[in-house]
């Protein structure tokens, strides 16, 4: 009966984290299709880093979790890589074809480091930045995993923290490339090594003790361009926020308003979602006069949805089966050779 009330206490923590992840593409799509008031308040400007830092903080716990628990490489980057690439290079396949770009853009998106310099991404494939974070990320986790095994993944507070001091020392608050970006991901990994127990008990302790609505107030701060200093701390103060909802679980307000239908569903479309929306902003679906944009905002919305629900369960769905049906093969392959 215990380890069923463990089982479901973790599961219960994990819906939550869907949750915050429909919240964040909600955040991201507001950012860029909508104006979230007066230019020069600069909302806009916030709210894209507000949801691209809870998003990073999401994927860095989650991978960072996976291979603490499951410390097999091979079997990460299929997953990986059949979850991501599918959707994303049929998406920059037909962008570019139809913008005529030439073979070094296809090359810099299709291998993602179109955001190193020379800037290789597009109006239309501008957002998909964090994909190249992301992907950079994948392929340097793995190889510390590969090289150190699980005593590699210890060295993410220290990278983290390397990350941001150079930030620092550039006097960089919000950028595109990775080396100014990945402490958003590695803070989601700090998360990761408190949540398995891998830093001590206080962390826990203290992630659950901390007032959520003074964090969101913090995280918020941190994220406006003018609030200077303030954005060196957006990546730890996201990580803070969504640990509270995981470690106060039982007794805080804002896990409960996580565990809301809605938020589930948009966040099993959240990847279609955001790699289709991108595109989608340049259509006649999202061009016009102000007042006509606006008004076709709606539309735009629902075509967003319908498409990403039929990338989701219709394309993506069968591309993640088999990669998750081919690591299993390789896994299987690899013990009768070792067995053997």
């Amino acid at each position: 009966m215990a380890s069923v009330t463990i089982a479901q206490a973790e599961a219960d923590r994990y819906q939550v984290l869907d949750g915050w992840r429909g919240l964040s593409i909600l955040i991201v799509l507001a950012a860029h299709l909508l104006p979230l008031g007066p230019k020069s308040w600069q909302l806009n400007d916030a709210a894209g880093p507000l949801g691209m830092s809870l998003f990073f903080t999401l994927s860095g716990f989650l991978i960072t979790n996976f291979l603490l628990r499951k410390q097999n490489v091979l079997d990460f980057l299929i997953r990986r890589l059949f979850r991501i690439v599918p959707l994303a290079w049929l998406y920059i396949i037909i962008v570019l074809s139809l913008t005529q770009s030439n073979i070094s853009q296809y090359l810099a998106h299709i291998f993602f480091y179109a955001n190193w310099p020379p800037m290789q991404l597009t109006d239309a494939t501008s957002h998909l930045w964090s994909l190249c974070v992301e992907m950079q990320f994948y392929i340097g986790i793995a190889f510390l995993v590969l090289l150190l095994k699980g005593r590699g993944l210890l060295l993410i507070p220290a990278l983290c923290l390397i990350v941001t001091l150079y930030r620092v020392h550039d006097g960089v608050y919000v950028a595109i490339n990775t080396w100014y970006r990945v402490d958003e991901i590695l803070a989601g990994g700090i998360l990761a090594l408190s949540f398995n127990d891998k830093l001590g008990v206080y962390p826990k302790k203290l992630l659950g003790w901390l007032n959520q609505w003074v964090l969101i107030a913090l995280l918020l701060l941190s994220c406006h361009p003018e609030s200077g200093f303030m954005n060196y701390f957006r990546p730890y103060l996201a990580a803070m926020l969504i640990g509270s909802s995981l470690f106060g679980y039982s007794s805080n307000h804002i896990s409960r308003l996580m565990n809301s239908k809605v938020l589930f569903y948009l966040a099993s479309i959240s990847y279609a979602l955001y790699v289709i929306h991108g595109g989608m902003r340049y259509t006649w679906l999202g061009e016009g006069e102000i007042l006509e944009k606006y008004i076709k905002r709606p539309l735009l919305f629902t075509v967003l949805i319908v498409l990403a629900h039929l990338s989701t369960f219709y394309y993506e769905k069968k591309f993640i089966s088999f990669g998750k049906a081919l690591s299993l093969k390789v896994q299987k392959r690899s013990n009768n050779v070792v067995a053997t």
